[in-house]
Protein backbone atom coordinates (compact mmCIF):
# COMPACT_ATOMS: atom_id res chain seq x y z
CA UNK A 1 0.00 0.00 0.00
CA UNK A 2 2.50 2.38 0.88
CA UNK A 3 4.37 1.64 -2.38
CA UNK A 4 1.36 2.30 -4.32
CA UNK A 5 0.84 5.49 -2.31
CA UNK A 6 4.34 6.94 -3.24
CA UNK A 7 3.72 6.40 -6.85
CA UNK A 8 0.57 8.10 -7.01
CA UNK A 9 2.05 10.98 -5.54
CA UNK A 10 4.64 11.19 -7.58
CA UNK A 11 2.48 10.70 -10.94
CA UNK A 12 0.25 13.99 -9.39
CA UNK A 13 3.70 15.83 -9.14
CA UNK A 14 4.81 15.20 -11.93
CA UNK A 15 1.30 16.45 -13.62
CA UNK A 16 1.16 19.64 -11.62
CA UNK A 17 4.75 20.57 -12.77
CA UNK A 18 4.04 19.72 -16.41
CA UNK A 19 1.12 22.14 -16.12
CA UNK A 20 1.97 26.14 -17.51
CA UNK A 21 2.40 28.67 -15.33
CA UNK A 22 -0.01 31.40 -15.81
CA UNK A 23 0.83 34.92 -14.09
CA UNK A 24 -1.86 35.74 -11.80
CA UNK A 25 -2.53 39.97 -11.81
CA UNK A 26 -1.40 41.31 -8.13
CA UNK A 27 -3.54 42.74 -6.00
CA UNK A 28 -1.14 45.16 -4.58
CA UNK A 29 0.43 48.08 -5.46
CA UNK A 30 2.23 49.56 -2.46
CA UNK A 31 2.89 53.37 -3.49
CA UNK A 32 3.91 56.70 -1.03
CA UNK A 33 1.68 59.87 -2.25
CA UNK A 34 3.16 63.10 -1.54
CA UNK A 35 -0.26 65.38 -0.49
CA UNK A 36 1.49 68.80 0.35
CA UNK A 37 4.65 70.00 0.69
CA UNK A 38 3.97 73.22 1.08
CA UNK A 39 6.49 74.27 -1.37
CA UNK A 40 3.83 75.51 -4.02
CA UNK A 41 1.16 77.35 -2.30
CA UNK A 42 -2.78 76.79 -3.98
CA UNK A 43 -0.93 75.14 -6.62
CA UNK A 44 0.13 70.95 -5.44
CA UNK A 45 -1.75 69.57 -9.01
CA UNK A 46 -2.76 66.62 -6.43
CA UNK A 47 -4.18 64.09 -9.01
CA UNK A 48 -7.00 62.33 -8.29
CA UNK A 49 -9.10 60.54 -10.52
CA UNK A 50 -8.25 61.60 -13.35
CA UNK A 51 -8.45 65.48 -12.21
CA UNK A 52 -6.04 67.91 -10.20
CA UNK A 53 -6.71 69.26 -7.36
CA UNK A 54 -5.04 72.26 -5.39
CA UNK A 55 -5.62 74.17 -2.13
CA UNK A 56 -4.67 76.49 0.43
CA UNK A 57 -4.26 75.93 4.23
CA UNK A 58 -6.14 78.13 6.92
CA UNK A 59 -6.61 78.08 10.88
CA UNK A 60 -10.01 78.09 13.18
CA UNK A 61 -9.17 78.06 16.37
CA UNK A 62 -11.49 77.76 20.14
CA UNK A 63 -13.58 80.56 21.27
CA UNK A 64 -10.71 82.01 23.97
CA UNK A 65 -8.29 82.91 20.83
CA UNK A 66 -6.73 85.96 21.61
CA UNK A 67 -7.31 89.04 19.04
CA UNK A 68 -5.24 88.90 16.13
CA UNK A 69 -4.96 85.67 16.08
CA UNK A 70 -4.20 83.15 14.50
CA UNK A 71 -1.52 83.93 12.64
CA UNK A 72 -0.24 81.88 9.56
CA UNK A 73 2.37 82.00 6.76
CA UNK A 74 4.26 79.99 4.70
CA UNK A 75 8.16 79.94 5.39
CA UNK A 76 11.53 79.51 4.18
CA UNK A 77 12.82 75.84 5.74
CA UNK A 78 13.07 72.24 6.05
CA UNK A 79 13.51 69.39 7.96
CA UNK A 80 17.78 68.24 7.97
CA UNK A 81 16.27 65.12 7.07
CA UNK A 82 13.95 66.09 3.83
CA UNK A 83 17.03 68.39 3.43
CA UNK A 84 19.32 65.76 2.45
CA UNK A 85 16.92 63.98 0.16
CA UNK A 86 16.62 66.89 -1.84
CA UNK A 87 20.23 68.05 -2.00
CA UNK A 88 21.70 69.63 -5.27
CA UNK A 89 18.03 71.12 -6.10
CA UNK A 90 17.76 74.68 -6.69
CA UNK A 91 13.89 74.89 -5.63
CA UNK A 92 12.92 77.22 -2.42
CA UNK A 93 11.79 74.76 -0.06
CA UNK A 94 8.87 76.10 2.41
CA UNK A 95 6.54 74.86 5.92
CA UNK A 96 3.33 76.33 6.38
CA UNK A 97 3.38 78.12 10.54
CA UNK A 98 1.18 78.88 12.93
CA UNK A 99 0.95 81.37 15.32
CA UNK A 100 -1.57 81.68 17.61
CA UNK A 101 -2.48 82.76 21.50
CA UNK A 102 -5.38 82.10 24.01
CA UNK A 103 -6.54 84.59 26.85
CA UNK A 104 -6.88 81.55 29.83
CA UNK A 105 -5.35 78.20 29.69
CA UNK A 106 -7.82 75.33 29.47
CA UNK A 107 -8.87 73.07 26.65
CA UNK A 108 -8.37 75.14 24.06
CA UNK A 109 -7.41 74.06 20.01
CA UNK A 110 -6.94 75.02 16.88
CA UNK A 111 -7.29 73.52 13.64
CA UNK A 112 -5.06 73.36 10.98
CA UNK A 113 -7.59 72.60 7.39
CA UNK A 114 -7.36 72.58 3.33
CA UNK A 115 -9.08 75.39 1.65
CA UNK A 116 -10.63 75.78 -2.11
CA UNK A 117 -12.09 78.17 -3.39
CA UNK A 118 -12.40 80.60 0.70
CA UNK A 119 -14.44 76.98 1.62
CA UNK A 120 -13.47 74.03 3.82
CA UNK A 121 -12.05 71.22 0.99
CA UNK A 122 -11.32 67.64 2.10
CA UNK A 123 -8.25 66.06 0.29
CA UNK A 124 -9.45 62.65 -1.06
CA UNK A 125 -7.06 59.37 -0.55
CA UNK A 126 -6.17 57.29 -3.64
CA UNK A 127 -6.71 53.31 -2.93
CA UNK A 128 -6.52 52.01 0.50
CA UNK A 129 -4.36 54.15 3.05
CA UNK A 130 -2.14 52.33 5.62
CA UNK A 131 -0.22 55.23 7.33
CA UNK A 132 -0.13 59.20 7.02
CA UNK A 133 3.29 60.74 7.64
CA UNK A 134 4.51 64.29 8.08
CA UNK A 135 6.66 66.15 9.97
CA UNK A 136 5.99 68.68 12.77
CA UNK A 137 8.13 71.26 14.54
CA UNK A 138 7.64 71.42 17.99
CA UNK A 139 8.09 74.13 20.89
CA UNK A 140 8.09 71.61 23.35
CA UNK A 141 4.38 72.60 24.98
CA UNK A 142 2.45 70.30 26.34
CA UNK A 143 0.20 70.61 23.14
CA UNK A 144 -1.26 67.10 21.49
CA UNK A 145 -1.83 66.46 17.96
CA UNK A 146 -4.96 64.51 16.56
CA UNK A 147 -5.38 63.62 12.72
CA UNK A 148 -9.07 63.74 11.05
CA UNK A 149 -10.30 61.60 8.22
CA UNK A 150 -14.08 61.47 6.94
CA UNK A 151 -14.81 57.95 5.99
CA UNK A 152 -16.70 56.50 2.75
CA UNK A 153 -19.64 56.83 5.39
CA UNK A 154 -19.64 60.74 5.78
CA UNK A 155 -18.12 59.66 9.88
CA UNK A 156 -15.35 61.98 10.70
CA UNK A 157 -12.82 59.84 12.66
CA UNK A 158 -10.38 61.89 15.13
CA UNK A 159 -6.67 59.56 15.43
CA UNK A 160 -4.57 60.25 17.99
CA UNK A 161 -1.19 62.08 16.68
CA UNK A 162 0.73 62.09 20.30
CA UNK A 163 2.42 64.91 21.97
CA UNK A 164 4.28 68.23 21.08
CA UNK A 165 6.64 68.11 23.99
CA UNK A 166 9.37 68.49 21.69
CA UNK A 167 11.72 70.67 20.11
CA UNK A 168 12.02 71.46 16.42
CA UNK A 169 11.28 68.95 13.82
CA UNK A 170 9.52 65.35 13.93
CA UNK A 171 8.66 62.93 11.81
CA UNK A 172 5.12 61.61 12.43
CA UNK A 173 3.50 58.59 11.52
CA UNK A 174 -0.32 57.84 11.67
CA UNK A 175 -1.52 54.26 11.47
CA UNK A 176 -4.97 54.25 9.72
CA UNK A 177 -7.30 51.69 11.57
CA UNK A 178 -8.64 48.99 10.14
CA UNK A 179 -12.31 49.42 11.23
CA UNK A 180 -12.31 52.78 9.27
CA UNK A 181 -14.45 51.85 5.97
CA UNK A 182 -12.03 53.66 3.38
CA UNK A 183 -14.50 53.28 -0.08
CA UNK A 184 -17.92 52.74 -0.92
CA UNK A 185 -20.12 50.59 -3.21
CA UNK A 186 -23.14 54.02 -3.59
CA UNK A 187 -22.86 56.17 -7.06
CA UNK A 188 -24.57 59.11 -4.98
CA UNK A 189 -21.63 60.66 -2.23
CA UNK A 190 -18.05 60.24 -0.86
CA UNK A 191 -16.67 57.31 -2.90
CA UNK A 192 -13.36 57.13 -0.35
CA UNK A 193 -11.48 58.57 2.49
CA UNK A 194 -10.72 62.03 2.86
CA UNK A 195 -8.06 64.27 4.68
CA UNK A 196 -10.29 66.62 7.00
CA UNK A 197 -7.46 68.19 9.11
CA UNK A 198 -5.17 68.51 11.97
CA UNK A 199 -6.50 69.40 15.79
CA UNK A 200 -4.23 70.59 18.12
CA UNK A 201 -4.85 70.70 22.01
CA UNK A 202 -3.67 72.61 24.80
CA UNK A 203 -3.18 70.68 28.01
CA UNK A 204 -5.04 72.61 30.84
CA UNK A 205 -2.09 73.58 32.83
CA UNK A 206 -0.13 74.23 29.85
CA UNK A 207 0.89 77.96 29.14
CA UNK A 208 -1.14 79.23 25.67
CA UNK A 209 -0.16 82.77 25.44
CA UNK A 210 2.35 82.49 22.25
CA UNK A 211 2.13 79.27 20.55
CA UNK A 212 3.98 78.27 17.37
CA UNK A 213 3.94 75.39 14.64
CA UNK A 214 4.84 74.55 11.48
CA UNK A 215 4.04 71.06 8.86
CA UNK A 216 6.00 70.12 6.26
CA UNK A 217 5.47 67.23 3.86
CA UNK A 218 2.39 65.27 4.34
CA UNK A 219 2.42 62.24 2.48
CA UNK A 220 0.62 58.37 2.79
CA UNK A 221 0.82 55.10 1.94
CA UNK A 222 -1.64 53.22 -0.13
CA UNK A 223 -2.52 50.05 -1.76
CA UNK A 224 -3.46 51.96 -5.07
CA UNK A 225 -4.95 49.05 -6.78
CA UNK A 226 -7.18 47.93 -3.86
CA UNK A 227 -10.07 49.11 -5.60
CA UNK A 228 -9.34 48.76 -8.92
CA UNK A 229 -11.70 46.35 -10.89
CA UNK A 230 -11.64 45.27 -14.99
CA UNK A 231 -14.05 47.62 -16.11
CA UNK A 232 -13.10 50.57 -13.32
CA UNK A 233 -13.33 52.80 -16.09
CA UNK A 234 -17.56 52.76 -17.16
CA UNK A 235 -18.43 53.13 -13.70
CA UNK A 236 -18.63 57.13 -14.60
CA UNK A 237 -20.05 56.53 -18.01
CA UNK A 238 -22.37 59.76 -18.85
CA UNK A 239 -25.69 58.33 -19.87
CA UNK A 240 -27.19 61.95 -20.40
CA UNK A 241 -30.12 63.27 -19.35
CA UNK A 242 -33.28 61.02 -19.34
CA UNK A 243 -35.46 63.81 -21.33
CA UNK A 244 -38.47 61.91 -19.83
CA UNK A 245 -37.59 62.42 -16.18
CA UNK A 246 -36.40 65.88 -16.88
CA UNK A 247 -39.99 66.63 -17.67
CA UNK A 248 -42.27 67.77 -14.84
CA UNK A 249 -45.11 65.09 -13.91
CA UNK A 250 -49.02 66.80 -14.02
Amino acid sequence: MKRGLKVFVGLACLFVIGLPVFAQPSSKSIETFIMDDFDSAGSQNYMYDGKSYSWDWAVNSSRFVAEGYPKTGYYEGIPNSLKQLKKGSDKEFKVFGVKTAFNRKGDNWFEVYPTADDKSFEIPFVGTVTQLDFWMWGANYNYYLEVMVRDALGVVHVLPAGSLAFNGWKNIIVNIPGYIQQHSHLRSGPANMTFVGFRIRSDAEEYVDNYVLFVDQIKYTSNSLSYIFDGYELKDVDFGEDSSNSEEVE
